[in-house]
């Protein structure tokens, strides 16, 4: 996409609003009774599984009017359950017609149970195969058993009540340079076909679209924010791919670049591809569509699940990586420290929040290395801070008032790297309860900054560490501490977390945030992040001989501390933040203006 100073990738207009749901609702159902079915599950998702999606494949959203990354709607004939998590509880109740849907607390609600209580006397609940992995129907289905409740496959029923849903998208594939990725993809393919012949199997089925951008060392333009290109891959033991992608995507300088070993086929033969590989092929339950498991039973082809191949190694930053994405990570620093030296001379009652996100877009694309945001930036004032994946529109936007905090966070893509930040800025004069919350987000981000942990350990090993100062006030947040990052891949990248949940262990060059946060509805929120990637520990003097692993940090921005109670932090805690600042004007200030220069002096001063 070219820009124009005046635009910005960012759109603040609402496609979607609660007054469309009840009318595509009704015409839903009778669809469901023209079928025989008493429900039919849509999911927020497409068929590579993505966290975000394109326009043609948004059908929660163009059902329920619901606009999170997350959730599903469960729709019968007299009832319609929208399904989200701890993220997004104020939000839904904001943009669903709650005189049709009513919003369902999820994970806590299993939607099997739901569904049971809905329907005591059983019936038939379609769902798109395409959809929904092995591993979520056979979650569902196990709650279900014994329900009198059946799950049936069908085509999509949302497609056929959306007379102008949009075209797919044909965005431009082009090439990701070798020296930045740090290996070519001939050397992927050999590494990973070892891995399938060593556990005996033939093939491995691939159709997350970020996994065949890593492996294929090639970058997309379908999804906005996320450079990825549509498709589906099959990789063979041997080391070839067949790529099932739009041939109209891809050019000359990418067809060489793929070469002779990387075949390239439509969409639409994918399917018939499947029936005619010898078994066993490997297929990621958690990520492959249910389809591909029954179009390999229908042609008899033995399959065994198995993790995608790529995922890992993905996660596994090469040396040139990380070095690529530190230098993106210093270029955005630069430009929010340029935003910050302006925000900071606007008098409350003068800005809005979509000034702020095109201001600060601004400053990232006078880097001239800026090729598009890496998540729609949230702009969270006052009570909108409280929402943790607000997003500013016309109809919401907000003018900033004295006395409220900005919950900032946003990123951008660069060639080199993908950044994430999340700032929490102080409009006037902050209150006490906000600067007691801000203190212990900021005593849980230091400490994750400070963990040291012997190897093995997964995020859910950690992720209590950050949340241990707001526990002791009686407080938490309904988020993970930290989520994967791609380089100039996606923002959200697994398998990787610092999550409750996650019980894959932490390996040196895995990326991910570290971002605490704290929110009180209605009122004001807070959230502090940095991002962060394993390495080795360092020896400390008088340790055990253990095998130790440490973080170490990606961004170097001021992290306010006009909020912080300075008191209440611990000696240790006190000399992280100075080092971190002294950290920050060392990299940053060579590369500044001198306004800005004066403006990082000072906010980087030692408490």
């Amino acid at each position: 996409m070219t820009q124009t100073p005046d635009t910005v990738f960012q759109s603040f207009t609402e496609t979607v609003s609660p007054d469309q749901g009840p009318p595509r609702l009704q015409k839903l159902r009778e669809v469901m009774r023209a079928d025989g079915l008493d429900g039919f599950m849509i999911p927020r998702a497409d068929v590579h599984q993505g966290e975000y999606v394109a326009p043609c494949d948004d059908r929660f959203a163009y059902l329920t009017g619901f606009t999170g990354s997350a959730g599903f709607c469960i729709a019968l004939q007299d009832k319609a359950g929208v399904f989200v998590d701890g993220r997004y509880r104020t939000q839904v109740r904001a943009q669903v017609d709650a005189s049709v849907f009513t919003p369902v607390n999820w994970p806590e609600t299993k939607p099997a149970d739901w569904l049971k209580d809905a329907i005591p006397n059983g019936g038939k609940v379609g769902f798109d195969p395409w959809l929904y992995t092995p591993e979520q129907l056979e979650a569902i289905e196990l709650g279900l058993k014994d329900s009198g409740i059946n799950l049936i496959a069908t085509e999509n029923l949302v497609d056929r009540i959306w007379p102008d849903r949009p075209a797919p998208p044909q965005g431009a594939v082009r090439v990701y340079p070798e020296a930045l990725a740090g290996k070519s993809h001939a050397e992927k393919r050999i590494e990973l076909a070892k891995v399938l012949k060593d556990a005996g199997q033939t093939a491995a089925v691939i159709t997350l679209t970020d996994s065949l951008a890593w492996l294929l060392n090639i970058r997309g333009s379908d999804i906005p924010r996320n450079p990825v290109a549509h498709g589906f891959g099959i990789l063979k033991d041997d080391g070839a791919v067949s790529l099932f992608i739009d041939d109209a995507k891809l050019n000359k300088a990418v067809r060489t670049h793929l070469g002779k070993h990387v075949e390239i086929a439509p969409p639409d033969s994918f399917t018939k591809a499947l029936a005619a590989l010898k078994g066993p092929v490997r297929v990621d339950k958690s990520s492959a569509p249910q389809a591909v498991i029954d179009a390999l039973d229908a042609a008899d082809v033995a399959h065994a699940f198995g993790d995608d191949p790529c995922v890992l190694p993905k996660a596994r930053k090469t040396e040139a990586e990380i070095a690529a994405t530190t230098e993106a990570h210093l270029r955005d620093a630069q430009a929010m420290c340029t935003f910050l030296c302006w925000f900071e001379a606007q008098p409350p009652g003068t800005i809005t929040e979509i000034d702020v996100v095109r201001k600060l877009e601004g400053c990232r694309r006078e880097t001239g290395k800026l090729l598009d945001i890496s998540f729609d930036t949230i702009a969270g004032s006052g009570p909108h801070g409280a929402l943790p994946h607000y997003r500013v529109s016309e109809a919401s936007n907000r003018t900033l008032q004295d006395g409220e905090l900005l919950v900032l966070d946003s990123g951008g893509q660069y060639e080199d790297g993908t950044t994430d930040i999340t700032r929490t800025l102080p409009i006037g004069a902050p209150g006490s309860e906000e600067c007691a919350a801000y203190t212990r987000v900021l005593q849980g981000m230091i400490a994750m900054s400070r963990v040291r942990w012997p190897r093995g350990l997964a995020g859910r090993d950690l992720d209590a560490i950050a949340r241990f100062p707001l526990w002791t006030a009686g407080q938490d947040y309904d988020h993970g501490t930290g989520h994967g990052i791609g380089v100039h891949l996606c923002v959200h990248e697994g398998p990787q977390r610092l999550s409750r949940v996650s019980s894959v262990p932490m390996e040196p060059g895995m990326i991910v945030s570290n971002e605490p946060g704290y929110y009180r509805e209605g009122a004001f929120g807070i959230r502090i992040e940095n991002i962060v990637y394993v390495t080795e520990a360092s020896t400390l003097p008088g340790a055990d001989e253990r095998d130790f692993l440490a973080f170490e940090t990606l961004n170097f921005v001021p992290i306010d501390t006009r909020l912080i109670n300075v008191d209440w932090l611990s000696k240790d805690e006190r000399t992280w933040l100075n080092s971190y600042h002294a950290t920050c004007r060392d990299k940053i200030a060579p590369h500044v203006t001198q306004k800005v220069r004066e403006w990082l002096l000072a906010a980087t001063e030692p408490l």
